[in-house]
């Protein structure tokens, strides 16, 4: 933070880690962008859900910034412009975001008929800090309708002030000792297909019942986020397969973690960290049940505090470094850019992130029939994979700007085959 302060509030912010990243190769043709929505039953008044937004946005200051650039850096400004403001939902979610545009905010707000919809930029925030905006917005929705909501199950009291510590910078608070800066990681099968149409984000979802998800994860003894990272690993390695190679390249998730269950922390900003489970079809075939133990035990060994601690110790050195700050952002920017190529994209066959159950207090239960999540386009013509559960229902989503359905298709024909019902709905016209 600045020592200079305006109105008692900071003039400035510095960009944590991952914000630095986002904010870095942000551009015309591609943002870090992702979506949740809340289904409710009965149809949204986008006026009470604009007083609503007006009412949550000042507790949480860290999503009222808009970014500037600077000589070497990106950093955060305080936003008192009008706004955010509520709009009639889009057919192709996740835009691109452009920093001079929308009076420069990050955040965005959208209802079509019974579904409520936040968009945010990730160098904001991450998908945990979010969800408690989220969260928090739906309950003083429902408070403006009547129902009277209680400050749990993670909801804010939008009456009292923000606390500091939801705005720390929760990677650099904790990385101390040890940094861990490997070498580049061996490229992975991209999994990427045709390009559609700048910009036509193709949104397929499916909705699974989580008693039955997790009976079948119990079955392979393990959780219902590693079946489902067993599960989409196995339809790429299959659909690689398919198109007969010359040599099988590896297939790898980038998996994120939130590190608020290591590193106790109050903040809603950035606090990830991604994972890299991995199964390489050219050293032989694989059973889906090997897949499973792979992914399983991968997670086990990798997911602890000592190794994720020495990774984003690096990551934050990286990003500190003396002969880094004196590089004009004109220079920096192609540099971090290609950085996150080589290591970002070119390792991994697409991303899967869980964001888990989203609790809500009794009261709130009858107002929401479900969740859903999208993770907005990646740098490449490919899927992405996201999944919620709210209730006993959950949704997993592939959304992309690609043409084929492949992956998608074969990830929910698995599912049913192993005996899950599974209804989908997507925004495809053909």
């Amino acid at each position: 933070m600045s020592k200079k302060e305006t109105a008692g509030k900071p003039a400035w912010y510095k960009l944590d880690n991952a914000g630095v990243l986002y904010s870095s190769i942000q551009k015309e043709s591609y943002s870090a962008i992702y979506r949740f929505s809340a289904v409710m039953t009965q149809t949204v008044d986008p006026q009470v859900l604009q007083r609503a937004v007006d009412r949550t946005m000042p507790r949480f200051p860290g999503f009222c910034m808009r970014i500037k650039r600077g000589v070497f850096w990106y950093y955060f400004e305080p936003n008192d412009a009008p706004g955010p403001f509520v709009r009639p939902d889009i057919a192709n979610p996740c835009q691109p975001v452009r920093f001079q545009e929308d009076n420069g905010w990050l955040v965005r707000f959208y209802y079509y008929e019974k579904r409520i919809s936040i968009e945010v930029f990730h160098g904001v925030s991450d998908g945990a800090g979010t969800l408690v905006l989220f969260k928090t917005l739906l309950a003083v929705y429902l408070r403006e309708l009547g129902c009277p909501v209680p400050n749990e199950c993670g909801i804010l009291d939008v009456d009292e002030p923000p606390r500091r510590e939801e705005l720390e910078d929760a990677y650099a608070r904790y990385a101390t000792g040890r940094s861990l800066r490997g070498g580049l990681l061996g490229k992975a099968y991209q999994n990427a297909g045709t390009p559609e149409p700048f910009y036509t984000l193709n949104v397929t979802m499916g909705f699974v019942p989580v008693d039955g998800l997790k009976a079948k994860a119990k079955e392979y003894g393990v959780s219902i986020t590693e079946y489902l990272t067993a599960v989409l690993l196995k339809v790429i390695v299959d659909k690689q397969h398919r198109e007969r190679p010359h040599r099988e390249k590896p297939v790898a998730l980038a998996i994120p973690i939130n590190l608020r269950a290591w590193f106790p922390s109050e903040t809603l900003r950035n606090f990830i960290l991604t994972v890299r489970p991995v199964i390489d079809p050219s050293l032989g075939t694989y059973t889906f049940e090997e897949i499973v133990s792979q992914v399983h035990h991968f997670l086990r060994l990798n997911i602890n505090r000592q190794q994720m601690q020495a990774q984003f110790t690096g990551n934050v050195r990286f990003t500190t470094n003396r002969l880094l700050q004196i590089v004009p952002i004109a220079l920096k920017n192609p540099s971090m850019s290609l950085s996150y190529k080589l290591a970002g994209v070119r390792p991994y066959s697409g991303t899967y992130t869980n964001p888990g159950a989203f609790p809500v207090p009794e009261v709130m239960r009858p107002h929401i029939r479900r969740m859903e999540v999208i993770l907005g386009q990646a740098t490449l013509p490919r899927v992405h994979c996201a999944s919620m559960s709210y209730g006993n229902t959950m949704n997993i989503t592939f959304a992309g700007t690609q043409v084929e359905t492949d992956t998608e298709r074969d990830f929910f024909r698995f599912l049913v085959k192993e005996g899950l019902p599974v209804r989908v709905e997507s925004n495809r016209t053909k």
